[in-house]
């Protein structure tokens, strides 16, 4: 994470791509306007929601950052800080509701709170500069900032503190237990607990699917003209494990890392297709080996891949470990669908042949 530095009027910035706060020699630059919001979510705003759900103009879904006044705020109301992903945001300021607050929204490249803390984007040096560009020091006389749990990997709080003079206060995991929590400022164990149920898992299914859609038709497409219906059939089996099946069956799939989650689910996932496969008329001796083996190879290997793709979504995991995973097991999936496609290719002029 870069380091933030003072900049050239005494306030902060996150090097080397924020800008200076200073116009010249004319003293500190106006602080941008502040932008208004309310709490209440229509029509509009859960349509766009589904939207973002399904992959549907997923990086247009962006709040521009800032600070915004939620009802009618004061210099002693709170200030919570959001990233700039609209669901993020709403989820918010919904949970606010008939309350007067500042948002202070970070500019997180339109990623939520907790993956845009782990790249970074909701970071130590992008929260400094933000205070320092909306003047945030000048519109309240406290100086704390309160910002979601989930937050926490990516902010060091006492460079906060060093750089902006605003401490730093973690509220709940969840906005919507935010009106408990602000009653006392202080979280319960639950508060503080991070879940991650199975309407949770299943909510992001349509993205990881939308994501693999295209090629899993023109794969089945290829298989079904070249290998029959059931070969296409297997294609379709395994990006619905990966995307589906998976998301919904993670905390019951023995062993902790996605990617072997993901070659155990393939493995059962395979079975049906290597017994249809070896039972296929006019197969025989070696013709019927290479048959079974090759659902075992690809199958589990595609799976695996999109299980360990689905990290990215989870709090399951973190970033050393999703790197390790990478360099642990991806070489394995790209020799197991390599072997499996020869094999394919080797079964199909086996058949051609007259030899199977």
């Amino acid at each position: 994470m870069e380091q933030p530095e003072k900049s050239c009027c005494g306030n902060t910035a996150q090097k080397p791509a924020a800008p200076c706060c200073c116009s010249g020699n004319n003293g500190p630059a106006p602080a941008p306007a502040i932008r208004t919001t309310t709490s209440a979510i229509t029509g509009k705003d859960r349509w766009g929601h589904f939207l973002a759900r399904w992959g549907v103009n997923r990086m247009g879904r962006i709040v521009p950052p800032g600070l915004y006044r939620l009802g009618n705020p004061d210099k002693d109301s709170p200030v919570f800080a959001s990233a700039n992903y609209t669901l993020s945001f709403d989820a918010l300021r919904s949970a606010l509701a008939g309350r007067d607050a500042w948002i202070l929204v970070l500019d997180t490249k339109g990623i939520n709170v907790w993956c845009a803390a782990g790249k970074g984007t909701f970071g130590t040096g992008e929260l400094i500069r933000r205070i320092a560009v909306t003047g945030l020091s000048e519109v309240v006389a406290h100086r704390k900032i309160i910002l979601p749990q989930l937050g926490a990997p990516g902010v060091s709080a006492h460079e906060v503190a060093r750089y902006s003079g605003f401490s730093v206060e973690y509220g709940p995991v969840r906005a919507r237990d935010l009106p408990a929590y602000l009653a006392t400022h202080t979280a319960t164990p639950e508060m503080r607990t991070v879940r991650f149920p199975l309407a949770d898992r299943l909510v992001l299914c349509p993205m990881e699917l939308v994501h693999t859609l295209l090629p899993m038709i023109a794969v089945t497409v290829v298989l079904y003209f070249l290998a029959g219906p059931v070969a296409g059939l297997a294609a379709i089996a395994a990006v619905l494990a990966g995307t589906v099946l998976f998301p919904a069956l993670l905390p019951y799939i023995p062993t902790q890392d996605f990617s072997m989650k993901g070659f155990i689910l393939g493995a059962l996932v395979a079975i049906p297709f290597a017994v249809t496969f070896v039972r296929a008329p006019g197969f025989s001796g070696i013709a019927q080996v290479i048959a079974v083996l090759v659902p075992f190879l690809i199958i589990p290997a595609v799976v695996a891949y999109l299980a360990l793709n689905f990290t990215g979504s989870t709090t399951f995991t973190s970033r050393t470990g999703v790197k390790k995973e990478i360099f642990r097991y991806v070489p394995v999936m790209v020799l197991m669908a390599g072997a499996g496609t020869i094999l394919g290719i080797t079964l199909g002029v086996l058949r051609l042949t007259g030899v199977a």
